[in-house]
């Protein structure tokens, strides 16, 4: 004979009727957040490093160039395709030539060069860009941390 009695307790199911409205807002928060690249990059390029780096204001009017090694020989891509000096003259002047006179103006030309490129071939596209009248080029480069300039100068001694 037991002074308790045992219940058997029953564990009440689990509502999932917000599951849906939970999973569509995490969704539709995703798609919002998240960045489609507009080029695929076809050169294998690491950028190098730099001490004083800015972001770009306004990547509205910007082309990308990118410079790298697509083989054993360093190719240069424009948008999606790679192109010679030649072709990039022609095209950089026919977009130059489609835009109006404010968006010329805010044309930015960003090279995205490996950190062993040779200096002849990017100084071939600036000379390209030059005659094209693109004349705002900017230079992408990751910030070097402070840690890694204390590395390498520790290493230099």
């Amino acid at each position: 004979m037991s002074l308790f009695r045992r219940r058997e307790r029953v564990v009440p199911g689990l509502n999932t009727a917000a599951l849906p409205d939970l999973i569509f807002t995490v969704l539709f928060f995703f798609m919002i957040v998240t960045h489609m690249r507009q080029n695929d990059v076809h050169v294998q390029y690491q950028v190098p490093k730099g001490t004083q780096v800015e972001k770009l204001a306004s990547k509205s009017a910007v082309q990308y160039i990118y410079i790298g090694k697509a083989g054993d020989t360093y190719q240069i891509q424009l948008n999606n395709d790679i192109v010679t000096l030649d072709e990039l003259r022609q095209r950089i002047m026919q977009t130059v030539q489609q835009l109006d006179d404010a968006d010329r103006e805010r044309l930015i030309v960003s090279i995205r060069a490996d950190r062993d490129t040779p200096m002849g071939i990017v100084s071939d596209v600036k000379q390209v860009l030059r005659e094209a009248s693109a004349l705002r080029v900017h230079y992408a480069a990751d910030e070097e941390v402070q840690e890694e300039k204390e590395e390498s100068k520790t290493l230099k001694k």
